[in-house]
């Protein structure tokens, strides 16, 4: 695989954490590569630059008179017009701030219509798997290709009768593979299908650019956590009847317009029908204003520059883990298919928790292990029985014991070369050379045994 040269002018963007240094079981310290981006990205020194100017600020917004207030105030509207910049949102469409993408599509499957049926794969991760419980749910299997999920969702599609209100719900980018998948061409089967569709952008908006019109979704959902934001805010972007003619997410202050009492002695409730018919209670400003903060730093410093930049080292991580035979990287659509910085694989001989703790303990190097919240996923990428239980974490299985999940490394605008350099260093050495210390499991995750 050939690894093209990066432009000189895009280098990494500045984020927290960068000069961290952790301790090595084997003696001594090291930076720590932080590779773990696809469960939380460290928040741009920027967007932490601008939380803690407007710290001092912090009012309570909505229903206070004081100037701190109102200028809270006018700061989280404010984010709420940049998230919509953002997102290329249509003229009536809602931005809702919530605390996450399992939030935002927990939001969404409780403002579906009566005998709404939903569409989604199985190859989604749990946020946007498991939320449609009052739905009637069709559940497709994972495509080889993205052809084969356009014609896989269209076939479903096609097959339901009567025509009622539907719902496609689709990632951007696998939390798995780092996969694209065919937005465009699955929100054009939906809708003439007459469909709605809702992306999920968990993985996507961190890495491209994600415009509703452009790729025609009804609503797309992500998480401030993941867009290198430092607080638990998510968002909800997307048409605004579904929502407004829903019974409200959360019932309480901020999402009624006016509350009296009835001569019965009951209460009568006129709720907004504006995004904060969903958003009651106090929310979180500093969290929507770091959204914000994020979305602005990531189009100023250009998608284009930051794409190509992500693409050498996607290349560069793929070349290296390629030279080793005993890696197997996992995919649904083959070699050449793009992608975001998200890659998941295996070694052969390795139980992947062990694998995981060495690259941590003896490296400095941070990835994630386990089934990463998308169970049918990985289990269908393994090869193994897709009834086996198992957790987001790592199942209890000894070093050198063979278990059924995978280790994921993943980065984004803020990940130095070296930190993938190291990476892959320390791969090809691991499975070379072996651990250069012993490990146990403890609580079910394999930790560097210390008693000795």
């Amino acid at each position: 695989m050939t690894v093209a040269a990066v432009p000189a002018v895009c280098a990494p963007l500045p984020v927290l954490g960068r000069d961290v240094t952790v301790p090595l079981v084997t003696g001594g310290e090291v930076t720590y590569a932080a590779l773990d981006y696809a469960a939380s990205a460290p928040a741009l020194q920027r967007v932490w630059d601008d939380v803690a100017a407007y710290a001092p600020y912090y009012g309570s917004v909505h229903r206070g008179a004081g100037y701190l207030s109102q200028l809270s105030t006018d700061l989280f509207e404010n984010a709420r017009r940049d998230v919509a910049a953002f997102l290329g949102c249509r003229e009536g469409d809602q931005v809702v701030f919530t605390r996450s993408t399992t939030d935002s599509l927990n939001l969404l499957a409780a403002a579906l219509p009566a005998g709404c049926e939903v569409f989604v794969f199985e190859t989604e991760h749990h946020a946007s798997l498991l939320p449609w419980r009052n739905a009637e749910v069709t559940y497709l299997d994972a495509p080889s290709s993205p052809a084969e999920a356009v014609e896989t969702l269209e076939r479903a599609l096609a097959a339901r009768e009567p025509y009622g209100p539907a719902l496609v719900c689709v990632t951007g980018a696998s939390n798995v593979t780092g996969e694209l998948w065919p937005v465009r061409e699955l929100a054009a089967a939906a809708h003439a299908h007459g469909a709605r569709i809702v992306l999920d952008a968990a993985q996507l908006a961190p890495h491209h650019p994600v415009d509703v019109r452009d790729l025609d979704v009804d609503w797309v959902a992500f998480s401030g956590h993941k867009l290198y934001a430092p607080f638990g805010a998510g968002v909800l972007a997307g048409r605004a009847d579904w929502l407004r003619e829903a019974d409200p997410y959360l019932a309480g202050g901020g999402a009624s317009r006016k509350v009296s009492r009835r001569a019965d002695g009951g209460v009568d409730v006129e709720w907004h029908d504006s995004a904060a018919r969903h958003e009651a209670g106090s929310p979180n400003v500093i969290g929507a204003y770091s959204i914000a903060s994020a979305c602005k730093a990531l189009t100023e410093a250009g998608f284009e520059a930051l794409v190509a930049r992500e693409e050498y080292l996607i290349a560069k991580v793929r070349a290296g883990l390629a030279e080793v035979p005993e890696v197997r990287v996992l995919s649904l659509f083959g070699d050449d298919a793009p992608r975001v910085g998200v890659i998941s694989f295996v070694v052969e001989g390795w139980n992947s928790s062990h694998f995981a703790a060495a690259l941590s303990a003896e490296y400095g190097i941070g990835v994630r292990d386990g089934l990463f919240c998308a169970h049918p996923l990985v289990r269908t990428l393994l090869g193994s029985d897709p009834q086996t239980q198992g957790e987001c974490g790592a199942p209890e299985a000894a070093p050198g014991e063979k278990s059924l999940n995978a280790i994921r490394v993943s980065f984004g605008a803020g990940t130095p070369d070296e930190h993938v350099e190291r990476f892959v260093g320390a791969v090809r050495t691991l499975v070379r050379e072996g651990a250069r210390w012993s490990y146990r499991t403890e609580e079910g995750r394999c930790v560097p045994d210390t008693s000795a």
